[in-house]
């Protein structure tokens, strides 16, 4: 496909691309919060937003969106740009993460919060599907990930690992939640991703790697972004 087939391609897309953006984002920030609710454990970076929250006495979702900012600094030296869908993400998520913890009260018995707990995981994979096939570039966490990747030559997976592992032992020490619900989003993600990255995919879009993954092996965001 020529240079301007690819961009008319786009063009014509951009409407569905922009909705399915907007829309994961939501639906992201929704599953935080609903994590959150639930009391059973949250993944790696909302551990650590969750513990610096506590300290501060700033929201979780103010937390969330200075962090991803503060984060978007570290791409300076890694040499990476954001897209239109990194500083949405740095900006949606903790706006709606903190209208959702308004909105839905605390939550008392187990059968209730082990069901919400399954259904934010399964609509947190299914917003991470929506987001990263609009193809506006990934998140500011996501695109430390893969810069770090770039720069450094070790493997996606080793690179992801360290910064999880680290991001949730400083978060558990601050007071952040770490439960059950962290050790079953961990393992449940990165299918999840999978199955709604295929789903959501769109038809007759130039394979366009993002900016931060250009010059990886492997450019397609879900191989640089999700567990392999």
């Amino acid at each position: 496909m020529s240079i301007t087939q690819g961009s008319d391609t786009r063009r014509s897309h951009l409407p569905r691309r922009l909705v399915q953006l907007y829309a994961g984002l939501v639906a992201y920030g929704v599953s935080m919060g609903l994590m959150v609710r639930t009391g059973l454990g949250l993944e790696p970076w909302s551990v650590l937003n969750q513990g610096i929250a506590r300290h501060t006495g700033l929201t979780i979702g103010t937390v969330t969106i200075v962090s991803g900012a503060l984060i978007l600094l570290l791409w300076i030296p890694l040499r990476q740009r954001p897209g239109l869908g990194t500083i949405s993400n740095v900006v949606i998520l903790g706006l709606v993460m903190d209208a959702t913890l308004a909105l839905v009260p605390p939550l008392g018995p187990l059968a209730v919060r082990i069901p919400l707990l399954v259904a934010a995981i399964v609509l947190n994979g299914a917003a991470t599907g929506l987001y990263i096939s609009a193809r506006f570039g990934p998140g500011p966490r996501d695109g430390l990930m893969t810069g770090l990747h770039l720069r450094t030559g070790r493997p996606v997976r080793l690179v992801r690992t360290c910064i999880e592992v680290t991001v949730l032992a400083v978060g558990f020490a601050l007071g952040g939640s770490l439960g059950v619900g962290t050790v079953v989003y961990a393992l449940a993600i990165g299918p999840l991703a999978q199955f709604f990255l295929r789903r959501f995919a769109i038809e007759g879009l130039p394979g366009r790697p993002s900016t931060v993954v250009a010059r990886s092996p492997r450019p397609s965001p879900e191989h640089a972004i999700l567990p392999e």
